[in-house]
C-alpha cells in the first residue's frame, strides 16, 4: 500500500510536470485560477472543528473544498452522491517519464488552447491527453455531446462507468433523469450541450485529484468559450465549485443566478442525489423554472401543465 509521503511525494511530482510550483492551501484554487471579469462567490465560513456533517441524509451543510467535495465518492453519481462514504485515498500519482505526458500531448494551458477554433479540434485533442494518471484507466474521454451553438450549457462533474465505456456523458439513471428535467421545460437534450468538468472516469469514482482538475480545466474553459451559452447549468458542489471558482456548498449556491464573465450560472442539485432524496426534486424544479425563464422558454412549462 501507498504510503501518504510516497502519495505526497508522487502527486507534488506531477504538478511539477504540469507546471505548477506552488501547493496552496485550498486544492480548488489550484484547480481553478481567478477568472478576469469573474465576481468571486463569497464562501461560507467553515464549521467548527467539532461539529461533523450529517451523512447521507442531504446536501452538504458548508464548509471549504475540502469539506464540501471530499465526503464523496464522484463519477456521474455527482457532488452530493455517495455524501454518507468516507473519502478513499487518493491514487498514485504516475511520474514515469513519457507514461503519462509526452509526446502528442495536447496543450495544458489556457492560453494554448485559446488558439483552437471549433469544438471538433478542441474534443480531438482532448481524445489525446495524457497529462494525467486517468488516461492509463480509461475506456474513451467524455469530452460533451449536444449542439455546439446551445444556449444552455450543463456541466457536470465527471463521467461514470456507463459514460466511461459508451464515450457519451449522462447514459446512466442520472442522465435519464437529466432528460426528464429537460423535457420539463421544453427543451430536448440534443438541443442542450452536456458535459463534465473531468473528461475522463476516476476509478471506482473517487473524488478528483488536483492534477486532473489541472489538467481538465483548460478544455472546461475552452469549451464554454467556443460555445458561448446564454445560461450555464451547473449539476452538483463540484462542478458548482469549479464553474463559478468557489468553496460555497452547493445548498447556500443554489436558487439563484450567479455570474461567470457575464454568463448566468444557475447551480442546482445533481441528479444522481435525486434518485437517493427525491423530497430534493420540488427544488430542482424551481431552480429549472428560473432557466427556462431565462432562455426566454414559452410558459406554461410542459411539467407545469395538468398540474
Amino acid at each position: 500500500m501507498t504510503s501518504p509521503r510516497q502519495w505526497l511525494r508522487a502527486a507534488l511530482a506531477a504538478q511539477a510536470e504540469l507546471g505548477l510550483r506552488e501547493v496552496p492551501a485550498r486544492w480548488l484554487a489550484l484547480a481553478a485560477p481567478p477568472l478576469p471579469g469573474t465576481r468571486p462567490v463569497a464562501p461560507t465560513p467553515p464549521p467548527p472543528a467539532a461539529s461533523s456533517p450529517a451523512g447521507g441524509s442531504g446536501p452538504p451543510a458548508g464548509g471549504d473544498v475540502l469539506t464540501t467535495v471530499s465526503t464523496r465518492r464522484g463519477g456521474e453519481g455527482g457532488a452530493d452522491d455517495h455524501a454518507e462514504r468516507p473519502p478513499r485515498q487518493p491514487a498514485t500519482v504516475s511520474t514515469r517519464p513519457g507514461g503519462e505526458g509526452g509526446a502528442g500531448c495536447p496543450p495544458a494551458h489556457g492560453d494554448e488552447l485559446a488558439t483552437i477554433a471549433t469544438l471538433d479540434r478542441l474534443a480531438a485533442l482532448a481524445a489525446g491527453c495524457r497529462r494525467c494518471p486517468l488516461a492509463s484507466r480509461r475506456h474513451h474521454v467524455v469530452f460533451g455531446a449536444g449542439d455546439p451553438a446551445a444556449r444552455l450549457l450543463v456541466v457536470g462533474e465527471a463521467p461514470g462507468a456507463d459514460e466511461d465505456l459508451q464515450g457519451l456523458p449522462f447514459v446512466g439513471r442520472a442522465g435519464k433523469l437529466l432528460t426528464d428535467i429537460l423535457a420539463a421545460i421544453g427543451l430536448a437534450r440534443p438541443a442542450v450541450y452536456i458535459a463534465n468538468v473531468l473528461k475522463c472516469r476516476p476509478p471506482e469514482n473517487r473524488n478528483p485529484e488536483v492534477a486532473e482538475i489541472a489538467a481538465c480545466r483548460p478544455f472546461l474553459d475552452r469549451q464554454i468559450e467556443l460555445i458561448a451559452p446564454a445560461v450555464i447549468l451547473t449539476l452538483g458542489t463540484f462542478a458548482t465549485q469549479v464553474v463559478l471558482n468557489t468553496d460555497a456548498p452547493i445548498g447556500a449556491l443554489r436558487g439563484r443566478f450567479h455570474d461567470r464573465r457575464s454568463t448566468p450560472v444557475l447551480p442546482t442539485y445533481h441528479p444522481a442525489y435525486l434518485l437517493r432524496n427525491p423530497a430534493a426534486k420540488r427544488a430542482v424544479w424551481e431552480d429549472i423554472k428560473q432557466v427556462g425563464r431565462r432562455l426566454g422558454l414559452p410558459e406554461p412549462f410542459p411539467g407545469e401543465r395538468g398540474s
